[in-house]
């Protein structure tokens, strides 16, 4: 996915750095599991977790005090 809906992204998201971080966590645990099985990704580990993120099948959860604060 080459251009997501950042509106569809940030959704359950406090900011976009939670997103970042969230993002980069992802790829980390994606590329991590590939040099564990000794496989070769065809697609950047970014790429798929935002792929992951974009689709609901990985959720960032905020800190519960972060979830309160009002902005």
């Amino acid at each position: 996915m080459f251009n997501p809906d950042l509106k569809k992204l940030l959704k359950g998201c406090n900011s976009r750095y939670s997103l970042v971080i969230g993002t980069a966590k992802r790829a980390r645990e994606i590329r991590d599991d590939a040099v564990k099985r000794d496989v070769l990704l065809d697609t950047k580990a970014v790429s798929l977790a935002i792929d992951d993120i974009y689709n609901g099948k990985y959720v960032i959860e905020e800190p519960e005090e972060l979830l309160t604060e009002e902005k």
